[in-house]
Formats: structure tokens, C-alpha cells, sequence
């Protein structure tokens, strides 16, 4: 019957709960191991770094010592110089050496890796001679003053010149609450430059480059670099009243990165800049930083149907991605 005792029926309601528990009780093993294993590679991988970072700290608290010894009742003018000097000298090298690639072709073994084939090949000459002045002076008259004025407010929290240095684990800490920030604020703030009417009158000057290539980072309106550039960067070191070591080194990572992402070249062993160099090709895609947020609003839809999303990956090889994952033909498309 119906309900009788061992009828397939009455045995299907505990065989489902069954299949279905022992499904969750497989996933939560599996997610629990998992995280484990993550939270025991990270513990070794902070560990060791934690030891490398001890090993030299004696060393570079001496440095350090010395230098606010040296600098003793002038620490705005020490401050000034760690948050400008040295990433600037960061994101001189770097794009120096590739403006070299871009207006000579050479090295081949850095030309071959461009991301927007034909394009750049060699670099406009007026449009760089156009570009340079403006983004010398984003950084002399602007990003220089900004950080003259971030010293008296970062010391509304803090002592940004303090005499120890932050340990390894909070500068982890910090770096993490930067990156968060910084991509919050640069997603929201870019795609408010792309709304028609501040578009045509600030970001447009950014968007001349449709190929972009690594000085032009900086190459913007002055109101856009105030609000898309510095303040995002800014806003964090400012949150955790950071130390001018923390300041420093952050501000030239995000230099390096920024450059890197508008380098034109998808290099081995470097992170992929296919992201930014879609935006600045299609204007409407990837507005972000990271591209969480552009996940999360569909901002990406398109990149992610492209190519170029396929070839967004770290490069492990020395085969160019243009190679391995060539574009399709115009007449297959």
C-alpha cells in the first residue's frame, strides 16, 4: 500500500535527506580543508617573510634612524620627498625604458609582446612631445603640493615620521585596506569621468590614446588626476595614519602598476595589463582597477566575449599571447 513499511515510497524521503547530507557534509570537508590548507600556506609564506623582514630590520631601522637625524626639525620636508622622489624615480625608470621600446621598435624581445598589434609601431612623435609637458606637470604641479598638504592632515591621526618602522604584518594589513579603497574610489570616480558631459570635458584628453603606452599614465586633466589618480591613493594611507615608509612604498607599487597596466606590452611574468588596454580600445569596458566592480555591474560583459579576456592571464611563457591566441579573422567573425 501507499504508506506501508518498505515501499519504495516510504524509503525515498530518507534516501533524498541522506543524499542530500552527505552532499553537504563532502562540500563542507572539502571547503573546510581547503581553507586549512590556504590559512597553513599563508601562515609558512608570512612566516619566512616575516623572518627575511626581522633579518633586515635592524638594518633598515638604522636607516631610517639616521635619516630623521639628518633631517631633525625639517620632517615635512623628509616626508615630501619619501611620498614624491621615490615614486616618481619608480615610474621614470620603468616608462623610460619603455618609451625606449616604443620609439625605436627595440628590443625586439620587448617590442614582440605588444598587445594592440600595428599600433605604436614606432610611437607618434607630436603626440608624445604633446604629451610628456602635461604629464610632468600633473606631477610637479599637482601631485607634488597634494602630498605637501597630506603631511598636516595625516598628522591629524598620527606621526607619519614616527621613529619605528610598521611590522611586516600590519604593512599587510595596510597594503590590503589601500587596495580595496583604491579600487572603490577609482571605479566610481572613472566611470563618473565617462558620463557625457565630464567626458568630453576632462576624460576625453586621457582617451587620445587608444593604444596606450606607459608615460601616458599620467597624461589627464588636471581635474582628473586630482580626483581619479591622487585621491584614491590617498584616502587610505590617510584611514590607517600610516607610516611614511607604508606611503612610500605604496605609492610606488601603484605607480609601477599603473604604468604597467598602460604599457601596451603583455609581458612574461608580470601582471596582465589586457584589462585597461581594453578600456582604453572599446572606452565603454573595464573601468576599473582590479575588475571586481566591473564584475559586479556588468561593465565587463563585453571584454569578457573578446580575445582579449582570453589572453588575460599571467604569461608563463616567452611565446607572445598575440601568437598562441591570434585574433580571429575578420572575414570568420
Amino acid at each position: 500500500m501507499k504508506g506501508e513499511a518498505g515501499s519504495p515510497l516510504h524509503n525515498e524521503k530518507p534516501k533524498q535527506e541522506g543524499h542530500i547530507w552527505g552532499s553537504m557534509k563532502r562540500t563542507a570537508f572539502i571547503l573546510g580543508s581547503g581553507l586549512l590548507l590556504f590559512v597553513a600556506l599563508w601562515n609558512s609564506v608570512t612566516w619566512h617573510l616575516q623572518r627575511f623582514w626581522g633579518a633586515s630590520g635592524h638594518f633598515w631601522q638604522a636607516r631610517w634612524e639616521r635619516l630623521l637625524l639628518t633631517f631633525e626639525g625639517k620632517e615635512w620636508l623628509l616626508f615630501t620627498l619619501g611620498a614624491t622622489t621615490v615614486p616618481a624615480l619608480f615610474f621614470w625608470i620603468f616608462s623610460g625604458f619603455l618609451l625606449i621600446v616604443d620609439i625605436t621598435g627595440k628590443p625586439s624581445c620587448i617590442s614582440r609582446y605588444r598587445i594592440q598589434l600595428g599600433k605604436n609601431e614606432p610611437v607618434d612623435p607630436v603626440k608624445l612631445r604633446q604629451a610628456i609637458p602635461t604629464v610632468l606637470a600633473n606631477q610637479f604641479m599637482i601631485s607634488f603640493p597634494m602630498v605637501v598638504f597630506f603631511h598636516p592632515c595625516l598628522k591629524l591621526w598620527g606621526e607619519p615620521c614616527r621613529r619605528e618602522l610598521p611590522t611586516f604584518h600590519w604593512f599587510l594589513l595596510e597594503l590590503a585596506v589601500f587596495t580595496l579603497l583604491e579600487e572603490v574610489l577609482f571605479y566610481y570616480s572613472h566611470r563618473l569621468l565617462h558620463h557625457p558631459k565630464l567626458y568630453k570635458k576632462i576624460h576625453k584628453k586621457h582617451h587620445e590614446w587608444t593604444a596606450p603606452i606607459g608615460v601616458i599614465a599620467l597624461y589627464c586633466h588636471p581635474v582628473e588626476h586630482v580626483v581619479c589618480n591622487m585621491l584614491p591613493l590617498m584616502v587610505g594611507p590617510f584611514i590607517m595614519g600610516s607610516h611614511l615608509s607604508s606611503i612610500t612604498v605604496w605609492l610606488s607599487l601603484a605607480l609601477f602598476i599603473t604604468t604597467l597596466s598602460h604599457c601596451g606590452y603583455h609581458l612574461p611574468f608580470l601582471p596582465s595589463p589586457e584589462f585597461h588596454d581594453y578600456h582604453h580600445l572599446k572606452f565603454n569596458q573595464c573601468y576599473g582597477a582590479l575588475g571586481v566592480l566591473d564584475h559586479l555591474h556588468g561593465t565587463d560583459a563585453v571584454f569578457k566575449r573578446s580575445k582579449a579576456y582570453e589572453r588575460h592571464v599571467f604569461l608563463l611563457s616567452l611565446t607572445p599571447l598575440t601568437k598562441s591566441i591570434p585574433d580571429t579573422p575578420k572575414n570568420m567573425e
